[in-house]
């Protein structure tokens, strides 16, 4: 492929996968209430990270002596994974609460760098798993991990991700959305901003919606490769609407330095127990959705799905993504998850060449070292970021209910549904139901954290789906006659009644007179022909 072309494509990959690499890095930032310098370091660092771990991916290399491989050979790109927000918001919450990030005297959450490394340093460890996980066969890995739970978890997934993506599009997710009558967050995102605006204006409702309209109006008249990075022209527009009307601060961009790279900003590592579990059930997903994205891939690129290559392909692209896992932290960035969007671009272009991989990596690592650029996506509106992130969290629980799809809905995997749903979408929808059955207030820091741990988990409605669907797709036995309920047509009755009914009269169970006996037999043609 010429380099030119292979530039042009690469491009393209980039620019599909911009939004979903960009957006966990400014959440998190947000949550741990980091200064701007962290903010614009991470979404630097994060573009520079991807780019970096997602050539681990395209180029596959061989373990010496050993029948495995790390990377799957494909345009398998990898991105910050969305299924790491709702652990990570959740936790720092609960340090925030238990004092582990600091707070000032007025109850104003102060930065917790801290707190962040405590999450980059659990999710190292947690992600052992997923190695562990990528040197079984993907046979048996898709058994104890079939739709059925990997489905539902996926979904919850999405449905948490919404709600912060909607708060933002209101105004923004950190304390002004209470609409406190003085102080600092009096308004959104702050008093000091530009134009600030108190949580749920109108202006804010439009700046998102400005987004969300572009997006669909470039689903319906855009061109193939507009529909592909819809999401990127969506954000450009609300961008250049609140450019113009005053929301950027032009001071946060000036005062960013020319270029960044790794470890420019540093956290300390330390492991904080209570999102353990959590973060167990995190890589758990991203094995399964590296395992259907890599299946895709190879789908759209022409190379078969089944065989003892494919089977290579799949364990090779889960052991890199759990190595990715920890060399992300140890870059001071969130897990890593294969990324779907350049799916689509794969199949527009026709084009499943490798080097397009490479000069996608080539076009993330440039957008990263420059810091310019991501000073500019830090200093975005949270409403026009809003109405961009609610759309891909939407997504994200779309996927999810595709995978459920994929399953048989017989009478016992809708009873596991339910069970797991019962706990999963109450622990989603009322968050703190499980505040308040702990009141140990003692010094023992240990017991103090298991009982977090415990709260913090079933607070997780995704990681509580999980557990549960895992557990009774174990436990509960398939049953012979549990096929899948047909659905009932008002024909389909009315045949099945006469069927029975011409039984009977061939069995002699309905006497009559002659006269019945002849009506009878005029209708047995009838129902010789229906049957």
């Amino acid at each position: 492929m010429p380099v030119f072309l292979a530039l042009l494509l690469g491009f393209q990959h980039a620019l599909a996968m911009l939004a979903g690499v960009i957006t966990p890095p400014i959440i998190l930032a947000n949550a741990a209430n980091l200064t701007l310098d962290q903010q614009r370091y991470l979404v630097s660092t994060s573009l520079v990270v991807c780019g970096i771990l997602s050539s681990i991916q395209i180029t596959r290399f061989h373990i010496w002596k050993t029948p495995y491989h790390i990377g799957t050979g494909l345009i398998s790109v990898v991105g910050t994974s969305f299924a790491t927000i709702p652990v990570a918001t959740g936790a720092l919450s609960q340090m925030y609460a238990t004092g582990y990030c600091p707070t000032s005297a007025a109850g104003r959450k102060l930065p917790c760098p801290d707190g962040y490394g405590a999450i980059l340093g659990t999710a190292a460890c947690c992600a052992l798993l997923e190695i562990a996980m990528s040197f079984t066969s993907p046979r048996v890995l898709k058994k104890i991990f079939p739709p059925l739970v990997t489905g539902p978890t996926v979904m919850l997934i999405g449905v948490k991700l919404v709600q912060s993506g909607f708060q933002n599009w209101a105004g923004g997710s950190g304390d002004c959305k209470s609409r406190p009558t003085s102080g600092l967050f009096q308004l959104c995102p702050n008093i000091n901003a530009p134009h600030a605006l108190p949580w749920g204006s109108a202006e804010f409702i439009g700046l998102g919606f400005s987004v969300f309209i572009t997006i669909i109006i470039c689903e319906r008249f855009g061109a193939p490769i507009m529909k592909s990075t819809a999401v990127v022209i969506g954000l450009l527009v609300g961008c250049i609407i609140a450019g113009a009307t005053g929301y950027f601060d032009k001071q946060t961009i000036d005062a960013a330095p020319p270029v960044s790279f790794i470890w420019v900003h540093t956290f300390k590592l330390s492991v904080y127990g209570p999102i353990v579990l959590p973060l167990l059930a995190v890589y758990m997903v991203l094995a399964m959705e590296a395992i259907g994205d890599i299946t895709a891939t190879c789908d759209v690129s022409r190379l078969e799905v089944d065989g003892d290559m494919y089977d290579s392909r799949i364990q090779g692209g889960i052991l890199a993504d759990g190595l990715n896992g920890v060399i992300a932290a140890l870059c001071t960035i969130t897990p890593m998850s294969t990324f779907a969007q350049n799916n689509g671009v794969i199949a527009l272009t026709r084009c499943a060449n490798r080097k397009a991989g490479y000069a996608c990596c080539f076009w993330l690592i440039v957008m990263g070292i420059f810091a310019k650029f991501a000073a500019a996506l830090v200093a975005i509106p949270a409403a026009v970021l809003g109405g961009m992130t609610t759309f891909l969290f939407s997504a994200v629980t779309v996927s999810g209910i595709r995978i459920i799809s994929t399953m048989p809905f017989t009478r016992r995997n809708r009873f596991i549904l339910t069970a797991g749903f019962t706990l999963g979408f109450g622990a989603t929808m009322v968050p703190n139901w499980f505040n308040f059955v702990f009141t140990y207030t003692g010094e023992n820091r240990a017991l103090s954290g298991f009982y977090n741990a415990i709260v913090l988990i079933l607070e997780t409605g995704f990681a509580v789906v999980a557990f549960v669907n895992l557990a009774l797709n174990l436990l509960l036995p398939e049953e012979m006659e549990d096929e899948e309920t047909p659905e009932l047509l008002a024909e389909t009755v009315d045949e099945h009644a006469d069927r029975e009914e011409w039984a009977r009269i061939n069995k002699g169970q309905v006497k009559g007179t002659s006269e019945e006996g002849r009506a009878s037999s005029d209708i047995a043609p009838a129902a010789g022909k229906m049957a």
